[in-house]
């Protein structure tokens, strides 16, 4: 453990120039005793540390020291340290250590080019108003994953009421801001939202897995074969250009631009089914009109009718 934080001290002063006692420590998780008996083991074992006094003053490593981590280019390295996913498995910290090294072994300008991603890039899952899930038994599930044993699960469908069954955990997927479980029950390929898990536990068993599993190519299998399940339809509709990043979010698909009039386009999307597209004339209101098909007019012209009644001003 104190090798390993050592080694994270190194790259922290490598990294980012002068610190103090205090500043490492608190990148550390240590005391600030801690840390200067980690500066005194580094100076016996010929690292080149030195200490500069002084109200600006803290611990250096001698210009043009280098560490010996190679293979990464710069743009593999910019990359890296834009990515955040690693928060909401709880492996913020191995992440943290593992860009140090990763800027540890660029050379001083390409090193300079890269940290400097990240203080330009952010990424939270919660919004202005609303909070990302929570997946409160994602570590439970993550650890099924990476020890390859089995997991009984609580968990409740879209329409479905809640079961206990046992999976195999095959891996775990981050899409569209939420974790999906890939398993298996009973031989048969099953897809978990691990934001519907009621309950998880470890099992004992060990998981059955075939080692030549290729991930991405079985999410997108699955994800193709529910979108062909899925009650979709091609909608002409009419909306403004500044919301058409909206569009592009909600829809499955988005035809090319039809028509450009006055700030209005008219395209097809295609859409999961009428209340789909119910749902994004509701969320653009006014700034969208849906040309067509006719049915699906009429509906979401039918449900405005009975909104209008709900709301009308009371006597």
């Amino acid at each position: 453990m104190r090798a390993d934080r050592l080694i994270s001290l190194v790259l922290l002063l490598r990294n980012r120039g002068r610190m103090s006692a205090s500043q490492l420590a608190v990148e550390l998780e240590v005391s600030e005793r801690t840390v200067m008996r980690d500066i005194d083991a580094l100076s016996i074992s010929g690292f080149p540390v030195f200490a500069e006094r002084g109200r600006h003053g803290g611990f250096e490593l001698l210009p043009g020291f280098t560490t010996d981590l190679t293979g990464l280019t710069v743009e593999e390295a910019t990359a890296l340290m834009s990515a955040d996913a690693s928060a909401s498995l709880g492996m913020s910290t191995s992440f943290a250590s593992a860009m140090r090294k990763v800027a540890a072994s660029l050379p001083d300008d390409q090193r300079r080019a890269a940290t400097g991603v990240a203080d330009r890039v952010l990424v939270r899952p919660d919004g202005w108003l609303r909070d990302g899930p929570r997946d409160v038994h994602l570590s439970v599930v993550q650890q099924a994953v990476f020890e390859g044993t089995r997991l009984r699960i609580e968990y409740e469908g879209r329409a479905k009421p809640a079961r206990v069954r046992t999976v195999d955990p095959l891996g775990l997927v981050y899409a569209a801001g939420s974790w999906y479980l890939l398993a298996t029950c009973d031989g048969q390929d099953r897809t978990y939202r691990v934001g519907r898990i009621l309950c998880a536990e470890l099992t004992d068993e060990p998981a059955e897995r075939s080692a030549s599993i290729d991930l991405a190519s079985m999410w997108d299998a699955r994800r193709a074969q529910f979108r062909e399940t899925r009650n979709v339809l091609t909608a002409r509709i009419r909306v403004r250009a500044e919301r058409m990043r909206e569009v592009e979010a909600t829809a499955i698909q988005v035809g090319d631009v039809l028509v450009e009039r006055d700030g209005w386009l008219e395209l097809d999307v295609v859409l999961g089914g009428s209340g789909h597209t119910g749902s994004l004339v509701w969320m653009l209101g006014d700034d969208c009109e849906v040309l067509g098909p006719a049915e699906v007019r009429a509906e979401i012209h039918l449900r405005a009718e009975r909104m209008m009644a709900s709301h009308a001003p009371k006597a």
